[in-house]
C-alpha cells in the first residue's frame, strides 16, 4: 500500500518556491507533507497532495519538471520510540531506507512518516506483519 510522492524540481531562487506554492494554492491542491532538498542551482520539492493525479497534470501545464514515486506513509503511535521501533524493524528486515519525512494531521496521538525505501512490497510486508499501519493514497485526502 503506496501513496504517490509528486517530487517538483524548482530553481534555487529567492521567490521560486513561493512561485509554486502559490499556483498550487489557486488550483485548491492541499499539501499533506512537504520536503524539500536543494543544491546550489535547483532544490527538489517532495510532496504528498489530495489529489495527486490533478497536481501532475496542473504542474505540466505550468512546464514544472516533476515526476510521481510510489512512497509509504507510515502510521504510528505519537510517542518517543515509535519511529525507532518501525527503523529498527525495516533494519532487521533488510530494507533500506533512502530517505524520509514527517507530516501533521488533525488525528491526536498518532504521527506520520513519509519512507522512501528500495522494496515498498517487502516493507509493508514487515510493518503489517509487526502491526504498523499504511496508508493509501485515497485515505492520505481524509486526513
Amino acid at each position: 500500500m503506496t501513496v504517490k510522492q509528486i517530487s517538483v524540481f524548482v530553481e534555487n531562487k529567492a521567490g521560486k518556491l513561493a512561485e509554486l506554492t502559490d499556483y498550487l494554492q489557486q488550483h485548491e491542491i492541499d499539501m499533506r507533507a512537504l520536503s524539500i532538498a536543494e543544491s546550489e542551482d535547483f532544490g527538489i520539492v517532495r510532496m504528498i497532495v489530495d489529489d495527486a493525479y490533478k497536481t501532475s497534470c496542473v504542474l505540466k501545464e505550468a512546464g514544472y519538471v516533476s515526476s510521481i514515486t510510489p512512497v509509504l506513509a507510515v502510521e504510528m503511535p505519537d510517542k518517543p520510540g515509535s519511529l525507532f521501533q518501525v527503523l529498527r524493524m525495516l533494519g532487521d528486515g533488510g530494507v533500506n531506507l533512502d530517505y524520509m519525512y514527517a507530516f501533521l494531521t488533525k488525528k491526536e496521538s498518532t504521527a506520520y512518516m513519509v519512507l522512501r525505501v528500495e522494496n515498498n512490497e517487502k516493507a509493508v510486508e514487515i510493518l503489517k506483519k509487526n502491526g504498523i499501519h499504511t496508508v493509501c493514497q485515497d485515505a492520505i485526502a481524509k486526513l
